[in-house]
């Protein structure tokens, strides 16, 4: 079970922009697997690195599969958004700010580049509320938090 926690509200770390992950090593691959226990645990839709302390290029997003009711993790090393599409205005939460949530606008399609941990090269297309879920990961990689792109916040516990 993983040993770390998701950082909150407050804490510089979140605001720090992530550095590109230069070779996968044991260390990435158990962060990866600490990652998966916590957005598991979490029931969570998408975590970054710098949600957990560490400043690397890293997300996981849960491309939950409604049918099977099984959870795809797609773990996601220096991922680049190449292109986007669409618009949809939803209401969006975070891991690192419970109890919160505000709507915000997104891409309704996303397409994105990233590697795997054994590094190899994958291309992903992400629509609803899974692009949301990239974009949003890969926003926490740069610094950037939802709560900056909020058109409205939600009242609290809703």
């Amino acid at each position: 079970m993983a040993l770390r926690t998701i950082r909150t509200i407050g804490d510089e770390i979140l605001r720090r922009k992530s550095k590109p992950v230069t070779d996968v090593t044991s260390r990435i691959c158990e962060l990866l697997d600490d990652m998966r226990d916590i957005i598991a645990d979490a029931q969570g839709l998408g975590l970054a690195a710098p949600q957990v302390g560490v400043l690397k290029r890293i997300c996981i997003v849960n491309d939950y599969d409604q049918k099977t009711e099984k959870s795809k993790y797609i773990e996601m090393i220096n991922p680049e958004i190449l292109s986007v599409s669409g618009s949809q205005t939803k209401e969006e939460g975070c891991l690192s700010f419970p109890g919160k949530s505000g709507i915000v606008e997104r891409p309704l399609n996303v397409t994105v580049k990233y590697y795997d941990r054994k590094g190899k090269p994958h291309t992903f297309g992400a629509k609803d509320l899974i692009a949301v879920a990239v974009c949003h990961e890969v926003d926490h990689l740069d610094g950037i938090l939802y709560v900056d792109k909020v058109i409205e916040m939600c009242p609290d516990g809703e």
